[in-house]
């Protein structure tokens, strides 16, 4: 069931994070910006449940790469949640200032981890 839970949180998160990107693959459709609209409000609930679904799996010790890709993908969506916080504020945008070039990939990656741990 958890299995479940972050392959649905991969995919979901992957269209919210690279929608920049898959909107230039969709041409005129609007098929992914349609999804991301609707996706928008649960940012937070994706972001939690990647980190703390991610976190899980990485310490029963399964699949290093996709985990810590779900883990980063999980902290840029709840990177404006965390940026609120005082004590974060000066480390968190150092880290997402590093972070932000990568995020279209990040977001497909998650897509297509998503998909591939489904089967």
């Amino acid at each position: 069931m958890l299995g479940l839970i972050i392959n649905i949180a991969n995919i979901t998160g992957g269209v919210l994070l690279g929608i920049a990107l898959l909107d230039q693959w969709d041409g005129e459709k609007d098929f992914f910006n349609k999804i991301a609209k609707a996706l928008v409000p649960f940012q937070t609930i994706i972001g939690g449940a990647l980190v703390v679904l991610s976190l899980l799996f990485l310490f029963k010790g399964a699949a290093l790469l996709y985990n810590l890709t779900s883990l980063v993908g999980g902290f840029l969506l709840l990177t404006p949640v965390i940026s609120k916080a005082p004590a974060f504020q000066k480390t968190l945008y150092q880290l997402e200032a590093k972070l932000m070039p990568f995020k279209a990939g990040i977001g497909v990656a998650l897509i297509v981890i998503g998909i591939l741990r489904i089967f």
